[in-house]
């Protein structure tokens, strides 16, 4: 079952760069699996966690050794505006004998446990590389659970050998799919009524965005997974238009939400101002077109036009401080183009842009924005890093934290981009925020004194 779940992920139809490739070569790719000890960007586990575990209300339970659920917990800064269960670390820590014996009467007794004193109105359950080596089957022991204990236990089989986070983050959708999606339903529905894929509410930047639906009497009826609440993903399938962020990590969600409920999707952002006025227009744009009166699409505008002259009244003083600086962005996703795009808004340049986890469409968006003779980076090592921020004469590093190393040595100021930051950078007073924290990080008086030569130079 999981090699056809994994084959059926890779020849995803949705995917514009699969749908260009031959037969033979999304064979190949659907048969590719990971090398061992090649999981340094994260595993097909990790994926499928950090995707889920922004269910604020539900129990994350990871089937395998402590050191499993030990190195993805709280690795993402996903915030909760009511439930802290998903805070919670749960793990069947199994030992040798289980590997021996065999660990699902182990999961089944942990399960009832989690039930007994935790009442979490459903069970995330999390396959793992040993306990999938071993042969226990999640899914009899879930469906076993789930008819004891009379509430939803889903089993998720992402062992972390069948390929990397991306593939996880889609794993973990399907598993959504095939047991959450559609099982409950609303208390009522409205013509204003969307679901946002792929959004995870890092550092709180839903909340960002939320306000301007608000403002707009558009109801974000669930959002996957951001601060989420099972029951809210359980009928996601009511939406009337869907956007879909962060690349296309969750693209299978909203192909098959498009085909099986006739929920139409675009793919948007919400970094940078026009990419944030661009989907609040599309959004508007789907709605309308599903029966939303006409009216939606003038008071979008209005809403637009109102915050654009305010984020770019605010940052003004920082376009003349910030002008021609020059960055070097070391992330991936939707990131990689969404945030050029923000970037060259506040007048700076972007030197070169990693596009490891980007799709053809992303890497089509970032030569669109910044030209044919685009540095885009596949792989980099810290050393070719130090090398490049010294000769594109960078003045900051925007990357993820483990690169933040390198922006020191180098006496570079540095910026964290990625997930494990704790700044929000969604919407328009994100923008503000973003480049408020990239003023305070070049203009850091620090530098100027760690560059000078030692008195004894």
């Amino acid at each position: 079952m999981l090699a056809r779940k994994v084959a059926e992920v890779f020849n995803e139809p949705g995917c514009e760069h699969n749908k260009q490739k031959s037969e033979k070569d999304r064979k190949k790719g659907c048969t590719r699996s990971a090398r061992p000890g090649a999981a340094g960007g994260g595993c097909a586990f990790d994926g499928a966690k950090i995707a889920l575990q922004p269910i604020t209300d539900a129990a994350h339970l990871v089937h395998g050794p402590i050191a499993c659920e030990g190195n993805s917990w709280d690795n993402r800064s996903a915030k909760s505006s009511g439930p802290l269960l998903y805070r919670t670390g749960f793990t069947t820590d199994i030992n040798e004998n289980d590997v021996i014996m065999g660990g699902e009467k182990r999961l089944f007794r942990s399960i009832r446990e989690v039930i007994r004193k935790y009442h979490p109105p459903a069970i995330f359950v999390y396959q793992t590389c040993v306990t999938a080596l071993i042969g226990d089957d999640i899914e009899a022991v879930c469906k076993a659970a789930a008819r004891e204990f009379n509430r939803p236990i889903i089993p998720v089989n992402v062992p972390g050998f069948v390929g990397g986070k991306n593939l996880g983050n889609k794993l973990a959708g399907e598993a959504l799919f095939d047991y959450v999606i559609g099982t409950m339903e609303p208390e009522y529905t409205t013509p204003y009524d969307i679901s946002i894929i792929g959004e995870y509410n890092l550092s709180g930047e839903l909340w960002q965005v939320k306000p301007l639906f608000d403002r707009l009497e558009i109801r974000i009826l669930s959002c996957i997974t951001g601060d989420a609440r099972y029951r809210e993903v359980a009928w996601s399938h009511r939406a009337k238009a869907a956007i879909m962020v962060c690349s296309k990590s969750m693209i299978n969600i909203a192909r098959k939400m498009e085909e099986r409920y006739g929920i139409p999707f675009f793919e948007g952002s919400f970094y940078g101002i026009s990419d944030m006025s661009d989907s609040l227009r599309n959004i508007a744009r789907l709605l309308v077109r599903q029966g939303a009166p006409e009216g939606l699409i003038e008071k979008t505008e209005g809403l637009i036009a109102e915050e654009e002259a305010r984020a770019w009244t605010r940052l003004g003083e920082y376009r003349e401080r910030l002008q021609g600086k020059r960055v070097l962005l070391i992330t991936g996703g939707v990131k990689s183009w969404s945030v050029v795009s923000a970037l060259q808004e506040s007048g700076m340049v972007v030197v070169g842009t990693s596009v490891k986890k980007s799709t053809k469409e992303d890497r089509e968006r970032i030569t669109e924005l910044m030209g044919e003779d685009a540095h885009m980076i596949e792989s980099i090592t810290p050393k070719e890093m130090y090398s490049m921020l010294k000769d594109a004469q960078a003045d900051i590093l925007m990357a993820g934290g483990r690169s933040q190393f390198v922006a020191l040595k180098a006496r570079m100021p540095f910026l964290d981009i990625n997930q494990e930051r704790h700044q929000a950078y969604a919407g328009y007073e994100g923008m503000v925020t973003l480049v408020e924290e990239i003023d305070k990080a070049i203009h850091s008086p620090i530098w100027e004194q760690v560059r000078k030569k030692a008195p004894w130079e």
